[in-house]
């Protein structure tokens, strides 16, 4: 079933869009989820709540793309849990991918900082376009959906070390580009 059918099930509140949307998006979510858990059970809950997230926010809300709204909710949901779970703990993926990306940026709390991180999002977005599908694929799976190094070695077809340092390279070159539009690292 396409995504704008799955969508108008909602909208009619038909509990059919919940199944639909779990055998169409299940597994991508559930994938999310356990790269930023690592755990099954806990991830099979994240994704449960994401279904209700879901079914909570549509309608009002009526997403362009059904996919990344949906990997959006789990992912928030799952790093809200893996903070619940780790509370003063840093030795999980999420952490380390976090720590990777401090180098470029920073987190904050104030609401002039939380306007800032949308502009910084826009930049991170511009960024983005300027990569080859290559290392663009690299940097989102590595920092948005948590894929450890060895995954994104099989997927490229490089090795686990050539994926580091593209990485680190792509780090740089953000930073760099953060630094170009005014953005103070």
């Amino acid at each position: 079933m396409d995504d704008s059918r799955i969508i108008e099930l909602f909208l009619e509140r038909s509990e059919k869009a919940i199944s639909e949307l779990s055998s169409k998006y299940g597994g991508v979510c559930m994938k999310i989820a356990q790269n930023v858990l690592n755990n099954y059970q806990d991830a099979e809950e994240c994704v449960n709540d994401t279904y209700f997230g879901v079914w909570n926010t549509i309608p009002p809300q009526k997403p362009d793309s059904l996919l990344a709204y949906v990997c959006r909710i789990v992912r928030n949901i799952s790093v809200n849990r893996y903070k619940y779970n780790s509370y003063q703990k840093r030795n999980g993926i999420y952490d380390v991918c976090i720590s990777e990306l401090g180098e470029c940026v920073s987190s904050s709390d104030t609401a002039e900082e939380l306007f800032e991180i949308n502009e910084l999002s826009g930049f991170i977005d511009d960024y983005l376009d300027t990569l080859d599908k290559t290392n663009r694929m690299l940097f989102v799976r590595r920092y948005w959906y948590l894929d450890p190094i060895e995954t994104l070695a099989k997927m490229s077809k490089l090795s686990a070390g050539a994926v580091r340092t593209r990485l680190s390279r792509l780090r740089g070159m953000l930073k760099k580009y953060l630094e170009s539009r005014g953005v103070i690292v």
